[in-house]
């Protein structure tokens, strides 16, 4: 059975407080360490039959090269359709600070409403369907993206429910924790 690995960047050294989509921050060293062992100990036994490809910010690349550190014969290909939502001009800034009326906004139109005039969930998942699309032509048994948390649940939302934009209650997919995990079939 082909699986598809969704491994998120370790803690990013900024703020939670702070929408951070695609701001390029480093993620904290020691955790992304003991993710990368983690990890590979998980893959070992399936290094010959799988591909790794991440999201190019160096939160998600540093995990990418820990990991490779460890497995030399891992080859890490950046792939720009991994990346983050692009939250515009939100980007950076305090939740409390970009205003509930904002965010209600966003919230009431969740599909087609591009946050800070950023990037619309309907554009990020038309990109990371794409990415799927060729995760499930690729010849590898496993394919492991090491990405963001949005990626994740784009992933999960296009395998249960395909095409249908969801609408905001809809949308409370989990996502793995800080240098975590899941595993999704593909067929």
């Amino acid at each position: 059975m082909k699986t598809l690995w969704l491994v998120r960047h370790a803690r990013p050294l900024i703020d939670t407080d702070r929408c951070y989509g695609r701001l390029d921050m480093a993620a904290d060293a020691q955790a992304t360490r003991q993710a990368a062992q983690a990890l590979h100990k998980a893959l070992l036994p399936l290094r010959g039959d799988l591909q790794l490809w991440h999201s190019p910010l160096q939160r998600c690349e540093q995990l990418a090269l820990d990991l490779k550190a460890l497995q030399p014969d891992f080859t890490a290909t950046p792939d720009t359709r991994l990346l983050e939502m692009n939250f515009g001009h939100w980007e950076g800034q305090r939740w409390d600070d970009i205003g509930e009326s904002a965010i209600s906004a966003w919230a009431k139109n969740l599909a087609r409403h591009a946050p800070g005039d950023g990037e619309s969930l309907v554009q990020m998942l038309q990109r990371v369907s794409q990415a799927l699309d060729d995760a499930r032509r690729n010849p590898s048994a496993h394919v492991v993206w090491i990405c963001h948390a949005g990626v994740a649940r784009c992933v999960q939302w296009l395998v249960q429910h395909g095409q249908q934009l969801p609408q905001s209650h809809e949308w409370t997919l989990p996502a793995p924790a800080y240098g975590q995990w899941v595993q999704i079939a593909l067929s």
